[in-house]
């Protein structure tokens, strides 16, 4: 499946059933509440965690959640629906692959024959999908495809808004940024952080993976135009291997500082040689960043 989605209202990518209890301030229940709360048991809870008996989870609203329940609608089987980025809460994706397994007609009324093609079962997907995810295509493959460990290239956005004015249109999908940015300096920290480098400087803490290491093919800047006066979309591309935990929107903060002349060249030339995380720049807002498409 190839997913695009406004990230907005959702709370990203994976299921998540924290505690009610738990959930971040600033996020409205009725706004990222997917199910009505459900009890937890109490069966078989020791003595360590007795405090936590009579807590309720919750389901948040994510885009795995959203998508396979209509996808079980349609195929009216228990289908787990495997995705090929975990994209944060408030991400986009143009290009997000995902994956199921579902009969393939051999049982009446269960799963999708394969001669009915898929574009029914796009349509019937996405008539029970909110507006802000769409299913874009659906295309058999084969049996141990796995939408994460085969991919090969990815391509995120990062947009920013710079004008004094802030966006309109524009502002669930670009961060604003009152400062006028030099794009022929971002051009060049671009050029520098190309290649295969160990890109630690440029990790959330706890990201979790064993290497750092990844490849960016390419580090591009370029500007669009707004239609309005003195107003400059500011778009990065960061097409790479694989992405580590906040990586992208790091590297947009990096970018960004280099165009208010807060960051040379030589730092970001520091900061991969070191993986010191003060070095590289602020993790961006998430809105800005948009998942473009994954190559196989």
């Amino acid at each position: 499946m190839t997913i695009a989605y406004d990230g907005t209202d959702f709370c990203g990518w994976q299921k998540q059933t924290p505690y009610e209890d738990s959930v971040p301030e600033g996020l409205s229940l009725g706004a990222v509440v997917a199910e009505q709360v459900v009890g937890e048991s109490t069966e078989s809870v020791d003595a360590g965690v007795a405090a936590a008996v009579g807590r309720e989870r919750i389901v948040l609203r994510t885009v795995q959640e959203v998508v396979e329940r209509a996808v079980r609608e349609v195929v009216r089987e228990p289908v787990v629906l495997i995705g090929a980025s975990r994209t944060d809460s408030g991400v986009h994706a143009r290009g997000q692959v995902g994956a199921f397994t579902c009969a393939a007609g051999e049982t009446r009324g269960i799963g999708w024959p394969t001669e009915r093609g898929t574009s029914g079962l796009v349509k019937a997907i996405n008539a029970r999908l909110p507006r802000d995810v769409l299913v874009m295509g659906i295309e058999p493959t084969v049996d141990d495809f796995n939408p994460i460990r085969g991919a090969t290239r990815k391509l995120y956005t990062y947009t920013i808004w710079n004008s004094s004015s802030r966006p309109l249109w524009d502002r669930r999908t670009a961060v604003h940024v009152w400062d006028r940015l030099d794009v022929d300096a971002m051009q060049v920290v671009g050029s520098i952080i190309e290649g295969e480098h160990d890109f630690a400087a440029f990790a959330a803490a706890g990201h979790g993976r064993l290497s750092t290491v990844r490849t960016v093919y390419a580090c591009r800047v370029r500007e669009e135009p707004t239609g309005e006066q003195e107003a400059r979309r500011i778009v990065f591309e960061v097409e790479g291997n694989g992405f580590l935990w906040n990586m992208v929107r790091i590297i947009a903060g990096t970018l960004a500082e280099a165009g208010r002349g807060r960051m040379t060249p030589e730092r970001v030339r520091e900061a991969l040689a070191t993986g010191k995380r003060e070095l590289a720049g602020p993790t961006m807002q998430p809105h800005g960043l948009c998942l473009e498409w994954i190559q196989y």
